[in-house]
């Protein structure tokens, strides 16, 4: 394979959290060295000073494979990845019917063989994602699921979910909860709060975030299994999780890149695209959340990529399907919080790129010698408007149709092999 030398970066090294300029020499699906001179017959790429970082590992990614494939291929995820500056999707196993047996999920990891970017899957924790049964944890770590979850429906049997992280201790295996208690959250469209009640939307207290974690929290305590948050979204649960981690447990956290850049009020006249699991929180907590992320408390940052069709989108607001497409737009929305000044590009990256790697035990995610050379080259401060139509996604649910942002993708390599960009 020839060699690639990108010249005239700005080197964005999440490992060591810098923002320098430099180059860098990708050879054999890898990189291979950092400010080094290009090797005869090398391809070189001259960045113009733009931004060049590790690959975006966008963890859970809702997939439509097998079962709702209207909404969203591997395929188009893929494109949608590779435009967006994503390397790695990590997918959920809330399909239909849901990843929750070794056949299912080699059938999936066939069928996303074929995608531009790398795909990884979860798998169900309990079958058919019931919270009645446990899955066959072992078989399906072997069939190569990186870690199990039942998605945004909480395990209300505590002493099902008890045992599930028992066993999963045993294995080593990661399991990921969704925070919320089940029964508190039943029907919510939105967080409590005057404007809820203006509204008349049915809501639900921030409360319900923290029962749900202190729950799970105390199980992961009891029985010393390896857990991770998908979404903290309130600053009522951020002193639990500091305590959990004082503690030394192996918890860890993450949240989607619209409860980091939207709050409650952006729901406005009943804008369906911005209905979300959990509901979109007040600003104070909008805010805690991101000086979270930056104190290293909240490790991850995602898309939580949910597709939906228009028919699911077009209905009154408590009944519409929640989530949103993220994958083509978590890094300008990402942007948003570099220019504001939340967050640094090498703090985003971290959460984005590098924590993910780290907690699924993943090769990327770094700018050092020998890490594999998926790598995305964007422009953060290149400003355009936002048109839903043009996302390579099969669903065009977004809520940032028609916003203003800044941060465009040049280009997108996995394994030194470019998948997205012309020239730059």
């Amino acid at each position: 394979m020839t060699a690639t030398l990108f010249t005239n970066a700005r080197l964005i090294d999440p490992e060591a959290q810098t923002d320098a300029p430099g180059s860098l020499l990708v050879q054999g699906g890898v990189i291979e060295a950092i400010d080094a001179p290009a090797p005869e017959g090398a391809t070189v790429i001259d960045c113009q000073g733009r931004a060049l970082a590790p690959g975006i590992i966008d963890w859970g990614v809702k997939i439509g494979e097998p079962g709702e494939r209207h909404k969203e291929s591997f395929r188009s995820a893929g494109l949608a990845a590779a435009a967006g500056g994503v390397t790695t999707i990590v997918a959920r196993p809330d399909t239909a019917p849901p990843i929750d047996t070794p056949e299912s999920l080699e059938f999936v990891t066939r069928r996303a063989a074929d995608a531009p970017v790398n795909i990884r899957h979860m798998a169900a924790l309990t079958k058919a994602r019931e919270g009645r049964e446990m899955v066959e944890i072992g078989f399906l770590t072997d069939a190569g699921a990186v870690a199990f979850t039942d998605g945004v429906r909480q395990v209300a049997d505590t002493r099902l979910l008890s045992r599930c992280m028992t066993y999963a201790r045993g294995l080593g295996a990661l399991i990921v909860g969704h925070p919320q208690d089940a029964d508190l959250s039943r029907g919510a469209a939105a967080t409590s709060g005057k404007f809820a009640s203006i509204y008349g939307i049915p809501a639900v207290s921030p409360v319900a975030e923290v029962i749900g974690l202190d729950r799970d929290l105390a199980l992961a305590q009891m029985t010393g299994c390896r857990w991770h948050a998908d979404q903290i979204t309130t600053a009522r649960a951020l002193p639990a999780l500091r305590r959990a981690r004082d503690a030394g447990l192996d918890v860890t956290a993450g949240i989607s890149i619209h409860h980091l850049t939207l709050n409650e009020y952006d729901i406005g006249d009943y804008r369906t695209f911005f209905r979300f699991t959990p509901p979109l929180r007040s600003e104070d907590d909008r805010l805690a959340m991101v000086q979270a992320v930056a104190d290293g408390l909240i490790d991850v940052i995602a898309s939580f990529h949910t597709p939906q069709d228009e028919e699911s989108k077009r209905l009154p607001f408590e009944a519409a399907a929640p989530g949103a497409v993220g994958l083509q737009t978590l890094l300008p929305a990402a942007m948003r919080l570099y220019h504001g000044g939340g967050l640094t590009l090498p703090q985003l990256w971290r959460a984005m790129s590098l924590n993910p790697a780290r907690r699924l035990g993943l090769p990327g995610g770094r700018l050092s010698v020998g890490a594999p050379a998926d790598l995305v080259l964007f422009d953060p401060d290149a400003p355009f408007v936002l048109d839903r139509f043009t996302l390579l996604s099969k669903s065009k649910n977004t809520p940032f149709d028609g916003a203003r942002m800044e941060g465009r993708v040049i280009g997108t390599w996995v394994a030194g092999r470019r998948v997205f960009g012309g020239e730059p």
